[in-house]
């Protein structure tokens, strides 16, 4: 960086965005799984001081994105297809769970406010999955679920359902950038599902969100054997 010159992340809460600027680089596959880097080589990527750099890797360490590598600094956490299958499970039972939680707990109609910026997550992943546009599509995609997965009030639950889909989407994301289109390839349906979850239909939900993962789940195991 030149004197003179702005940080690449600005100071304030640098722990948060230097984090959050390493997670989208490798759940876009921009930093491979297995890679190796140290603390001192993000710093100086970034221009900032060593310290929230190593706040924010043990905080994606955490999560489950980084390997600490002792005495070596970290690793990009390798994904295998046994994690993916064991992944997509737990996903799929935490959801179906959450969703029968709201119908028995009464959390219906949905706030209004609420249901209209999730369907606007829902729109805008529904429409990146449809053009194949990859990037877009997995943040949109995250957001989505996140936000949909808040309704249920339980932010213990939103956590984990961020972290499991977060790390499934790390597994796929470089088997998917394989293919030359990605049009109308990953499932789109994100705006049925939220026309279905307002109408509090529990069982058009439940088909709906099977569907999701059956469709990445198949998608994925085509993909798997032609990665090099």
């Amino acid at each position: 960086m030149r004197d003179g010159d702005e940080p690449l992340v600005r100071r304030s809460s640098l722990r948060q965005q230097i984090a959050d600027a390493l997670r989208d680089e490798i759940l876009t596959g921009r930093m491979q799984a297995g890679r190796h880097f140290t603390v001192r080589q993000i710093a100086e990527t970034y221009g900032v001081s060593a310290t929230p750099v190593r706040e924010a890797l043990v905080d994606l360490s955490a999560q489950g994105l980084l390997e600490v590598e002792q005495h070596r600094g970290f690793q990009v956490r390798r994904f295998t297809a046994a994690d993916f299958h064991s992944l997509s499970e737990a996903r799929a039972l935490v959801v179906e769970a959450s969703f029968n939680r709201m119908r028995e707990q009464g959390i219906c109609p949905l706030p209004a406010e609420g249901l209209a910026s999730v369907r606007r997550r829902a729109e805008a992943a529904a429409r990146a999955a449809r053009v194949g546009d990859l990037d877009v599509l997995v943040g949109c995609d995250l957001r989505f679920w996140r936000e949909l997965a808040g309704f249920g009030g339980n932010p213990h639950l939103v956590e984990f359902l961020d972290r499991v889909r977060t790390q499934a989407w790390i597994y796929a994301v470089p088997h998917l950038r394989a293919l030359p289109d990605l049009t109308d390839l990953c499932w789109s349906e994100h705006v049925a599902l939220v026309d279905a979850v307002a109408a509090c239909d529990t069982a058009g939900t439940l088909r709906l969100t099977r569907a999701s993962t059956a469709h990445t789940r198949a998608l994925v195991e085509r993909l798997a054997p032609a990665r090099p």
